[in-house]
This record gives structure tokens, C-alpha cells and sequence, in this order.
């Protein structure tokens, strides 16, 4: 396994006057030529290279799969919780801009070179807390916890990547694509207090394809509950499966999976549990320690955690983890739990929701 740095937030994304747009993912595409010029000498293959990353590092293995100058430099792909955030150029100078005017600047490469970095981070959080407040602006991305995500430039990102996957951009790439059940548990702001009807409202219009239908559909869930559900299908579910369907109607291979499984009552399958499943880096110890841990957890650790290793590694090595190919009509999955199954995509009453939803890019939707 090779692993890399790039470069992150306002260095790494912001739209910037006088520098290129996605100079992290322009770090990436230097350490993939890097591979295929000097993998071999460490015994590996540079024809049967797999790219895997988890929530921004899955927005980068989506975005990666449509751009040009990526093309050719790997050949299957893992993308662990895609977030459904890729924004415009204009939306993309309205938080730079906004960002470097809590600095006394404006955002130019001149004006910010003299800007320790420190203080980038310290302006980005400012922005943070704000962004609530800026949402009939910045649209309901300011509702996530990030200003930064990739920007469709129409040259480096050319297009959003479920248009671009959907006719053909990546159909000589293999993808394995999923998601965890509690998506926004991570997130949830609210968890553990009362959610308020219209609280709830505001939200559902703000995301929802239709705001009436998650209380139709969910009729057994409460407010708190639907909150977490809309956000969890907005941000990465929903964006997740999509690019499956997008991958498969561009006539490419794509496999889904969802992790179900958590080890306690708090956090649930929560947003990046896959990622420390995979990787071994959740301990029997921390389970152990954690107060609300289930009885079983520890034992259950080792054995979802070796399942999902597995898959991952019978993928990158064969192109095959094991279950049939995502099909729209059969949607077969693999879903973690306890004991590992494989079955219908378990989500279908949001999907149903969701079907025709087009994922695609945000736009700022009002100059300040």
C-alpha cells in the first residue's frame, strides 16, 4: 500500500486568483504518476493499480475517475462514503472570498502569500460556526462541516463526476462504492435533544427531494430521527449509491456495500467506522473501553473488520470482492453486520425517495 499527502482546505481547495483550482487533487495525480513510475521496483504492479479513500478522499476517487489529466493511472477504485458536494467556481470564490475578508484580504495568490498558515485554519473555523447563517446564499452547503470541496472548473474537474460517470468516463475502471448506515451520526449537532417540527420542516425543504415525503415514507420515525435520515441520504448515501447507478449506466462495473454495524449505542454505524474497520485501526481494547460498547462487540470487531479487509483485498487483487455487480434492477449488496450478508440494497425506502434525484454541482444561489 502506497499513501500519500495532500494538500487540504484553503491551501488545498479554495478558489484562489492566480493559482489552479484543486491543487490537492493535483498533489494526488503527482503521487499516482509517482506509483506507476516506481511501484515496480517495490513489487508492485502499475497496471492493476487500486485507489481507495474514505468521505473527502472518496469525493477525490469520484472526482478522480472523470479527470482527464488522471486518466490511465490506475485501474479499479474504492470510494467509501461519497459526499454529494462539488461546487461551482462561482460558489467556490464566494467562500474564498469570504474567508479572506475575516483576514483583511482578498483571496489572490498575492494577497494571502503573507498569511501564516495558522491563520488560514483559524479564519476557515470562524467561517464554520457562520455557515448556518449562510445558507441562503451558499445553498445547503452550509449546512455541512466543511467551506472546501472539489470545484468543477471545467478544467481540472471538468463536470460533476455522476454526469461524467454516467455517460462513460470511467467504464474501463472498476468501482467498489458504499456507504455506512448512520452516515450523519457523526455530525449531528442535535443528537440527544429535541428536534422541533419546524426545525425539521426547514430541513426537509432545504434537502429533500420532496419535503413531505420522508414523514411518508417514515411514518414510524420521529422528528430527531428523520433529521439525522435526510441529512445521512444528502450528504453520502444517496451520493454513494448514485454513482453506482451513474458508473453502471455509463457502462462500467460497480459493486455497493453498507456497513450496518457498530459496537455501541451512541454512535451507531457511524461516518467513518468503515474506515477504521478496514485500515485495523480500531482496537478490541478501544471497544472494550468505550462505556456503551455491546456485549459482543469485541469478539464481533475482529470478524467484521477481517470480512471487510478481505473484500477490499480480493477487489484490488482480482476485480471480483466476492458478490455479484450493482444492477439497478437487483441492486445486490454486501451488507456488514454482525455476519456479513449479501442482499438488496437494505436503504430502499430512501432510494425510493431519491430515485430521481440528479446529483450534480452546487451553485451559489445568491451574491452577497
Amino acid at each position: 500500500m502506497v499513501s500519500m499527502n495532500y494538500r487540504v482546505g484553503m491551501e488545498g481547495f479554495a478558489h484562489i486568483a492566480g493559482a489552479p483550482n484543486n491543487r490537492g487533487f493535483l498533489d494526488q495525480v503527482a503521487a499516482l504518476r509517482w506509483v506507476q513510475d516506481n511501484v515496480a521496483a517495490f513489487g508492485g504492479d502499475p497496471d492493476k493499480v487500486t485507489v481507495f479513500g474514505q468521505s473527502a478522499g472518496a469525493g477525490s476517487i469520484a472526482a478522480l475517475l472523470t479527470m482527464p489529466i488522471a486518466a490511465g493511472l490506475f485501474r479499479r477504485a474504492i470510494a467509501q462514503s461519497v459526499p454529494g458536494t462539488y461546487f461551482s467556481s462561482r460558489l467556490a470564490a464566494a467562500i474564498s472570498a469570504t474567508i479572506a475578508a475575516e483576514l483583511g484580504v482578498r483571496a489572490t495568490v498575492d494577497e494571502l502569500a503573507g498569511i501564516p498558515p495558522r491563520a488560514l485554519v483559524d479564519a476557515t473555523d470562524a467561517i464554520i460556526q457562520r455557515m448556518p447563517e449562510l445558507v441562503e446564499s451558499w445553498g445547503p452547503m452550509a449546512l455541512t462541516p466543511t467551506p472546501f470541496s472539489p470545484v468543477v472548473d471545467g478544467d481540472i474537474l471538468p463536470r460533476a463526476p455522476w454526469r461524467a460517470l454516467a455517460d462513460g468516463a470511467a467504464r474501463g475502471i472498476d468501482v467498489l462504492v458504499g456507504h455506512t448506515r448512520d452516515e450523519y451520526r457523526l455530525f449531528n449537532t442535535r443528537l440527544g435533544s429535541e428536534v422541533t417540527d419546524e426545525q425539521l420542516t426547514a430541513t426537509l425543504e432545504r434537502l429533500a427531494p420532496a419535503s413531505g415525503a420522508y414523514r411518508a415514507v417514515y411514518p414510524e420515525a420521529t422528528a430527531a430521527q428523520l433529521y439525522e435520515l435526510v441529512n445521512s441520504d444528502w450528504l453520502f448515501r444517496m451520493p454513494s449509491l448514485h454513482l453506482a447507478d451513474a458508473h453502471h449506466a455509463g457502462g462500467g462495473h460497480a459493486w455497493t456495500y453498507e456497513l450496518c454495524w457498530g459496537y455501541n449505542r451512541e454512535e451507531g454505524a457511524s461516518h467513518s467506522l468503515d474506515f477504521l474497520l478496514v485500515l485495523g485501526t480500531l482496537s478490541v481494547d478501544d471497544v472494550r473501553r468505550h462505556p456503551s460498547a455491546y456485549p459482543n462487540a469485541t469478539d464481533e470487531v475482529i470478524h467484521v473488520a477481517r470480512h471487510m479487509r478481505t473484500d477490499w483485498l480480493d477487489f484490488a487483487t482480482t476485480g471480483d470482492p466476492g458478490w455479484a455487480p450493482y444492477d439497478p434492477n437487483t441492486r445486490s449488496t454486501r451488507v456488514y453486520t454482525a455476519e456479513p450478508t449479501i442482499r438488496p440494497y437494505p436503504e430502499e425506502r430512501s432510494r425510493h425517495i431519491w430515485h430521481t434525484h440528479r446529483f450534480d454541482t452546487l451553485d451559489l444561489l445568491r451574491a452577497e
